[in-house]
């Protein structure tokens, strides 16, 4: 068995490999990686239980074999940029000075070479991390400055609730705060509608050289009541969380949330794509129960005993 100083930038490497090489051969990977195909199921099994942080939808990855391929399914994020919040990068900085005066560790100058840059993109003062030129506070400037100079705005923005990317021009209307988050409202001439944009989620953003022209009909959105609207297309999930599941109900939109014994609660939501409320509850692992509908309790646990046969079948692969 490989320490983890070998095994884990092999681990960070293989997603991105295998990302760009769909159902590439098991023992091409191997060969490319210069370690046994025994070797590289291990890692691969380990791949299926890593993830970010939050253990929701887009955290997560997901692997599938067909024959002796592999294909990544979903990439939990890694195709697209990390970002990190100050505490973050505070967080990281520290783990990364302690790892490279570890004794033993293979590759102290790769260590110091990545904690250089961290420290060099956030910025420091006596040792201290002071602040992280994040996504969000760049789009905010771009945003700004594009509704003082009435320019129109082309994003790439990520949707968490079908975990995709899609590409849009937007006529800024303003920026809003509501709940704490800060909000692009704008005319999206994709939709032909006035839409709300998380500036956390803009993933880049950039201002167009023609002016910006929300139809006279553009009316600013009545956040009065709160964001979120149920559409009729929408289902209903009622959902139990143990205390470390929580953040489901801070972090997404519910219609009720219902405090239970021990620091639980039982929250109602509503959800448009059936594979990410099974993706966000087969995440939260024994820290949700599904009470209703019961559809979605059986997609859940077929996705399970699915990921089940396939441990299964690469177990009794490797031991054959």
């Amino acid at each position: 068995m490989q320490g983890v100083a070998e095994r884990l930038p092999r681990l960070l490497a293989l997603v991105p490999y295998l990302l760009v090489r769909p159902g590439v051969p098991i023992e091409e990977v191997a060969a490319d990686f210069a370690i046994t195909v025994r070797q590289l199921r291990r890692d691969l099994e380990l791949l299926w239980m890593c993830g970010l942080p939050g253990y929701g939808p887009g955290d997560l990855i997901d692997l599938s074999f067909e024959g002796d391929t592999v294909t990544v399914t979903f990439d939990a994020g890694m195709r697209r940029p990390l970002r990190l919040s100050r505490a973050e990068a505070t967080a990281l900085v520290v783990a990364l000075r302690a790892l490279a005066e570890t004794p033993g560790v293979a590759d102290t100058g790769s260590v110091r070479r990545a904690l250089a840059k961290i420290e060099a993109a956030a910025g420091q003062t006596d040792g201290v991390v002071l602040g992280l030129a994040t996504r969000e506070e760049a789009a905010l400037a771009t945003v700004r400055d594009a509704l003082d100079q009435r320019c129109a705005l082309h994003i790439r923005y990520y949707t968490p609730s079908r975990d995709t990317v899609s590409e849009r021009t937007v006529d800024p209307m303003r920026l809003l705060l509501v709940e704490g988050r800060s909000y692009l409202e704008g005319w999206c001439r994709a939709v032909e509608d006035t839409r709300l944009f998380r500036l956390d989620r803009i993933e880049h953003v950039t201002t167009l050289d023609e002016p910006a022209q929300p139809p006279p009909h553009a009316r600013p959105a009545d956040v009065s009541a709160g964001l979120f609207r149920a559409q009729p297309d929408q289902q209903t999930a009622v959902l139990t969380l143990a205390p470390d599941a929580r953040w489901v109900g801070e972090y997404y939109p519910v219609e009720e949330l219902i405090e239970g014994e021990g620091g639980t609660a039982t929250v109602r939501m509503r959800y448009a794509e059936p594979d990410w409320m099974v993706r966000l509850v087969l995440g939260l692992g024994g820290d949700v129960i599904v009470r209703d509908p019961p559809e979605l309790a059986t997609a859940v646990a077929q996705r399970a005993l699915a990921a089940l046969r396939r441990s299964a079948a690469a177990a009794v692969h490797q031991t054959g």
